[in-house]
């Protein structure tokens, strides 16, 4: 077999160097095993690469899963663990892409509630996937993951969804009316609001890993909330920004407190213009939030502002 092939190649290739009596045959057998070695470690994943384990999710079918930590975050947020079928599983979630997560109510009607959740973890994680989520009054998602108990309670989750992928150095696979269009950006200019940021922070967290192996994208991120308090992931974020010259962000609050260094109220033109990379092919816009917020403030003044919206413009 393999084995058998890599030791003639390696005769031959003595033979060629006229090396062949020099060398004895056990010489020979070690080279012809690093060989197989190599080439068996190319075939599972390439140097370096790791190989992933099972995965978790089914695009198909919902399936449940156990509510293994959950870390109060601040009032109204809250960070919940889920653990996956074996500490070896990942999560089987492509960077850009979504979950959905689902229970049944407990009305007369047995009412499905869905809601579309981006995990704050990844798929190098192994065993578990983290979401960080804000638990509003009447929020049935919320309020139904912050009722489970640790270690018994399950939520249904379904994926990956979404028409976005990130590959890496600046590399999107766009799914445009059904059709997978493959693009290239240098700069990616980012506006959230509010738990809005999932997203995002999944985008750049990739990017931030993948710096190691020369992704030079520029990603630029306008952030709104409320009051400072509602900032979601706030310390990882400055640490970004601190760590990394490619990667900026700009906070804005509707009700800032004494001595705020960010913006105040809505995201608007002259916000953009400053603080996101100018009008360019080279340049991707993305959005989450609130629909007013990417409609009103992102998409018209994109729009005003002269970006190319069917090239340069997606929203989660």
């Amino acid at each position: 077999g393999a084995m058998d092939q890599a030791l003639e190649a390696v005769r031959g290739g003595l033979e060629a160097a006229g090396l062949a009596g020099q060398v004895d045959e056990q010489l020979a057998l070690g080279v012809a095993t690093a060989l197989v070695g190599l080439l068996l470690l190319v075939l599972i994943g390439g140097l370096g690469g790791k190989k992933k384990g099972p995965i978790a999710l089914s695009a198909k079918e919902y399936r449940d899963f156990t509510l293994v930590q959950k870390e109060i975050v601040s009032h109204d947020t809250r960070r919940f663990r889920f653990g996956l079928q074996s500490d070896k599983h990942v999560l089987g979630l492509p960077i850009g892409q979504h979950i959905s997560l689902m229970f049944q109510a407990d009305d007369a009607d047995k009412t499905q509630v869905m809601r579309p959740y981006t995990p704050t973890t990844s798929d190098d994680e192994l065993g578990y996937v983290d979401f960080v989520i804000k638990v509003y009054p009447g929020g049935k998602m919320g309020n139904h993951l912050d009722n489970l108990e640790v270690g018994k309670g399950t939520i249904k989750m379904k994926g990956p969804k979404g028409s976005l992928e990130y590959k890496g150095k600046g590399n999107f696979n766009i799914k445009v009316k059904r059709e997978i269009q493959s693009r290239k950006y240098k700069k990616i200019g980012m506006v959230a609001g509010g738990t809005g940021i999932t997203p995002m922070t999944q985008v750049i967290d990739a990017i931030r890993k993948l710096r190691a192996k020369g992704d030079k994208t520029e990603v630029s991120l306008i952030f709104a909330n409320k009051t400072e308090e509602d900032i979601l992931l706030k310390e990882w974020i400055d640490e970004m920004a601190a760590s990394d010259p490619l990667f900026k962000v700009h906070y804005t609050l509707d009700d800032p407190p004494k001595g705020w260094k960010g913006s105040k109220g809505f995201v608007t033109e002259d916000m953009i213009k400053e603080h996101l990379p100018g009008v360019s092919d080279d340049v991707l816009l993305l959005a989450c939030g609130p629909k007013p917020m990417v409609q009103h403030a992102c998409e018209a003044n994109f729009k005003k502002i002269g970006y190319n919206m069917a090239k340069c413009y997606f929203s989660f």
